[in-house]
């Protein structure tokens, strides 16, 4: 369902009435958690958010969202859980294990057959046809794909284990698990021995201490992900995969306490010198470690605070506290933020970051002195949505009222539409012909007795004319956040004040994610002129900024150049004073 990337319709905070039905919802569709783990997975005060999404195929799914990590998914009233919440609750689902090689193929939209499950020494769970269960690796019982059985375990004995087994709606490097932190599953012994780690027992005491070592073996991701090129499918295919993977899984040899400490703290400055913001603090530490210091993490490494020598993230924070780098409160009771960071600290400014990041983390995220980020234009993508007029239309696509599309979608629909229905014109495959439906959708009233064609283009144009505009705009480093309405572009203007003076009035900088006061200030400072910030007419939420004379070249250079805005998206440029020629 997650295999290829999903559409943001809105992203909210759930509210305290909200947040009580959602945990009687979730205890109701796993019993299995105790109160204290429902409380975790949904907390009464951390962040909480609720995402609505569509699918690649159109599905509406609602996600929720703790610390940005991505805990469960809805789809049609059912309740279900991600790999993020199964790390943390790892026998809430009966679990089936399945190859390294597997991973790839789940990921990539596959359904789990059954030829690839492993049929372990103690017997299968016993499930029933649509039972909800949990996917693991050989050797780990972290879970890595949720999917719904497609038979019972007697069915699929009976079958001799062939066939699909379950129908895989999410797994581990997915788009949903892009959705958080992208962090690696953690190792979880098996409560069982599994075949492909069976030993000989001759010789237990002699090879005792070897055995405890290769317990500390653990899978490594980018390895599992470099055999996903494998052939996996039902048959000899499959066959030959899994008498390889039988001989020993694919293993590395885990990092030391002294290496993990290592990338503990790198990965603590580098978050602090190019992620976190000085406007973000006060800041959750389960947060900064979750939305920060994981994705300062190298790829194919793995950061885990356990095997370090600190062992809690808490005792952690608290030795750097007393190197007075950071400073760290419980605001809530039980719940730990960071208030203060030093930035001027000598260990943070002559950190180094790593030359792996140094293209995609120094530059757009580069740093003031006080931590603050340099500006990073969002994308913005114009959206669709079908109106109770455009429904018909849509119909045959599976869209309703209130789906939204893009362009492109809308195009590729109205095509399939056309051809499917063979209205295209025979003796001029330039124009299409105008049934009832299309009739009764785009053309005017006056216009129905008169037009029996229509170009291409004029009918793509008409059906993106009629349809309700929405847009899309992703923040660097953010979720995608859909808007009904065209996005308003930042608007200049030049007023005249007392004794003739000219000032230019820039509004609208928020919507574009612009600090007004950072803008400001920055005019104020090349032009030397005196700028202000004043709260915008019929708007309490927004501002906008006055600055004497007609600064528009200057503001022009500022948002083009260095903010690299599109001209599109900014309005009033040709009130600029004209340069003078130098003769």
């Amino acid at each position: 369902m997650f295999s290829k990337s999903f559409r943001v319709k809105s992203n909210t905070a759930i509210k305290g009435s909200d947040r009580r039905k959602l945990r009687t919802d979730v205890a109701a569709a796993f019993p299995a958690l105790s109160s204290e783990q429902l409380s975790e997975l949904v907390p009464n005060r951390e962040e909480l958010n609720v995402v609505k999404l569509y699918a690649h195929k159109g599905d509406a799914v609602t996600v929720y969202a703790n610390n940005r990590n991505p805990v469960l998914f809805e789809l049609e009233k059912t309740l279900y859980p991600t790999v993020y919440t199964l790390w943390s609750y790892p026998d809430l689902l009966p679990a089936f294990s399945t190859w390294p090689p597997v991973l790839q193929r789940l990921a990539g939209g596959a359904d789990l057959m059954l030829p690839g499950v492993m049929v372990p020494s103690c017997g299968l769970p016993q499930v029933q046809q649509g039972t909800l269960c949990a996917i693991t690796l050989v050797g780990n019982r972290a879970p890595v794909a949720v999917g719904v059985a497609t038979m019972s375990t007697a069915e699929m004995l009976a079958a001799g284990m062939k066939g699909k087994g379950f129908t895989v709606l999410h797994a581990y490097t997915d788009h949903l698990w892009g959705f958080g932190d992208k962090s690696y599953p953690p190792t979880i012994a098996p409560l069982v021995a599994e075949p492909a780690e069976l030993e000989s027992t001759d010789d237990d005491d002699k090879d005792e201490e070897g055995r405890e070592h290769d317990s500390d073996l653990c899978v490594a991701p980018s390895l599992q992900m470099d055999l996903g090129n494998l052939n996996l499918q039902e048959g000899d295919g499959c066959a030959s995969a899994l008498s390889l993977s039988a001989q020993r899984p694919v293993r590395n040899v885990c990092v030391s306490t002294e290496r993990m400490d290592e990338l503990l703290h790198q990965c603590f400055f580098h978050a602090l010198k190019c992620k976190v913001k000085k406007s973000e603090l006060p800041l959750l530490t389960s947060t900064f470690l979750r939305n920060y210091m994981f994705s300062c993490c190298p790829e194919g490494q793995q950061l885990d605070i356990k095997k370090s020598s600190y062992k809690k993230l808490s005792k952690f924070l608290q030795y750097m506290q007393q190197q007075k780098i950071i400073q760290v409160k419980e605001l809530n009771k039980g719940v730990e933020s960071i208030v203060h960071i030093d930035w001027k600290h000598s260990d943070i400014k002559s950190f180094v970051v790593p030359e792996v990041f140094s293209a995609v983390s120094t530059a757009p995220e580069s740093k003031c002195g006080d931590g603050e980020q340099l500006y990073h234009a969002p994308e913005i993508i114009p959206l669709y949505g079908v109106s109770t007029k455009m429904a018909p239309l849509f119909q045959e696509s599976g869209h309703k009222k209130g789906s939204i599309l893009s362009s492109s979608e809308v195009r590729h629909i109205i095509i399939s539409y056309v051809k499917t229905n063979e209205l295209v014109d025979e003796t001029n495959k330039n124009f299409v012909k105008v049934n009832p439906i299309l009739c009764d959708c785009l053309l005017d009233k006056w216009e129905q007795d008169e037009i029996s064609k229509l170009k291409w283009d004029d009918l793509l144009s008409r059906c993106l004319e009629q349809l309700q505009p929405y847009h899309q705009v992703t923040f660097f480093g953010h979720e995608p956040i859909v808007r009904k309405g065209n996005l308003d572009p930042i608007d200049i203007t030049i007023a005249q004040r007392s004794s003739n003076k000219k000032v230019t009035i820039i509004k609208n900088l928020e919507l574009y994610g612009l600090d007004p006061q950072l803008v400001a200030n920055t005019l104020q400072q090349r032009v030397q002129a005196s700028a202000t910030i004043n709260t915008l007419p019929g708007a309490k939420d927004r501002v906008q900024v006055q600055i004497q004379g007609n600064q528009i070249n200057h503001l022009a250079k500022l948002l083009l150049e260095e903010y690299q805005l599109h001209r599109k998206y900014i309005q009033g440029l040709e009130k600029a004073p004209k340069l003078s020629r130098k003769k």
